[in-house]
């Protein structure tokens, strides 16, 4: 198999500082080599230790099997507090919980079934729009971005990307994403909590924008759910679902906090996965053929012809090994614990990294190389199982999980279906960590009618 491009060299030892340097320009070649065989790194600083983690066991111990004693690290989420407030994706403990409680049934059960026609109108407004650029170079990230946007508004609020709410959220989240600085880099270089946190130009502002237009579709919303009029979709699930503890429902400024991380991580991840795998595809023409011979079966709107995109989800699986949108996660340890014979103390960051961990070699076959057939060997099998979060894992799974597992596939084969996506030799794509995994110039294709 082909293997996607890679750094001539990785650096086998780097200084904290260049690091940092090497992390903004290019995530993939500022990682020392020794990180992808490592079990274990120590990284210090002169206020406290960090920790990246690939030993399996370990992962499994922080996001399974005690999660509780391993919350989210406040110094990694205050990036996004002007934005996200107290969301589910911020918050810890008890006040996780009952969000969770709340959240959680609005995903179960049959609602994937249920929400598939807004994503199979979504999957066929995105071909239209690309219908128009048959011929030209296109920069595929503002495609998915458009895509995913529209996925979360018609499933969350039932209107398109086109209404005028949620265009003006859409613009505005572009301006945000511009303007937020890199959150990972503080599991490895943070601040003393005593010093102000500071922000680039416009990300309070753009913020404050967001929330005002989220916070206007939100009493929308309450006003019909009081009339009787809202549609059975996603916002109105969760905005009528009481905590079975306590009993509560969400308040308005709640709510808005939620769908800010709806659309964050709804949108922002499934608009990088999808990018980077018509990337992929690009480079690998003889699968993108596959997959266009498989989206055949995609005629009327059923969800069960799902089912019959195997080939398309175990591509877009391996997009999700090879580039996946949240690059690191953070930890912070709140007991005295020893791993692998090292003492981490109370207050210490453990970065769970799925950039490291999708690539670890000595976990993975064939680790760099694109091949979406390992998902049916016994060693991807087992990696599956042990060494693939995406999506995280444990009690703090993403809730979406199953919705972009159904959402990239169904977007990816509407698009190879009629249109044939083809390298630009002059523009490979550099991947940095921004909010997710980007590319640092765009990822231009060109685009063609199949």
């Amino acid at each position: 198999m082909k293997p996607p491009p890679k750094p001539a060299s990785r650096p086998d030892k780097v200084s904290l500082w260049r690091y940092a340097r090497l992390f903004r320009a290019d995530i993939l070649s500022a990682q020392p080599a020794r990180l992808y065989r490592a079990w274990m790194a120590e990284f210090r600083t002169p206020f406290f230790r960090s920790y990246l983690i690939n030993q399996p066991e370990l992962i499994k111990t922080v996001l399974k099997d005690r999660p509780d004693d391993f919350p989210k690290s406040d110094r990694i989420s205050e990036g996004l507090r002007p934005l996200l407030g107290k969301s589910v994706f911020l918050t810890n403990g008890e006040t996780w919980k009952r969000q969770r409680r709340i959240i959680d049934p609005a995903f179960e059960g049959g609602r994937l079934r249920e929400v598939f026609p807004a994503m199979w109108d979504a999957a066929e407004a995105t071909a239209t729009r690309l219908e128009a650029q048959v011929g030209q170079v296109i920069e595929v990230e503002v495609e998915t971005s458009h895509a995913a946007a529209d996925v979360i508004f018609r499933t969350l609020f039932s209107i398109p990307i086109d209404h005028h709410l949620a265009r003006a959220v859409f613009d505005a989240f572009k301006t945000y994403q511009r303007s937020q600085p890199l959150l990972n880099l503080a599991a490895f270089i943070p601040l003393p909590r005593w010093m102000p946190r500071l922000f680039r130009k416009g990300t309070r502002t753009s913020a404050a924008k967001i929330r005002s237009l989220i916070t206007e579709l939100t009493t929308i919303r309450m006003a019909d759910i009081e009339a009787g009029t809202a549609p059975d979709d996603l916002a109105t699930k969760i905005m009528t679902t009481a905590d079975p503890v306590t009993g509560d429902r969400f308040s308005t400024d709640e709510m808005v906090d939620q769908v800010a991380i709806f659309f964050l991580a709804g949108h922002e991840t499934s608009a990088s996965a999808l990018a980077w795998t018509l990337y992929l595809m690009a480079t690998h023409p003889n699968w993108q053929d596959k997959l266009a011979e498989e989206a055949k079966a995609l005629k009327t709107c059923d969800f069960a012809v799902m089912s019959k995109l195997k080939l398309s989800r175990d591509v877009f699986r391996e997009a999700l090994r090879l580039y996946p949108p949240v690059p690191m996660m953070v930890r912070e340890n709140t007991c005295p614990e020893r791993f692998r014979d090292r003492d981490v103390k109370p207050g210490a960051q453990l970065v769970l990294s799925p950039w490291h961990l999708h690539r670890h070699e000595r976990l993975w076959d064939n680790p760099d190389g694109f091949d979406p057939t390992r998902w049916h060997s016994e060693n991807g099998q087992k990696c599956a199982r042990e060494a693939f979060i995406p999506f995280s894992s444990g009690p703090r799974v993403c809730t979406g999980a199953g919705f972009a597992m159904v959402e990239g596939p169904l977007i990816l084969s509407r698009i190879l279906r009629d249109f044939r996506v083809a390298a630009v030799p002059v523009r490979v794509p550099v991947p940095v960590a921004h909010l997710t995994v980007r590319s640092a110039s765009g990822i231009w294709l060109r685009l063609e009618r199949r």
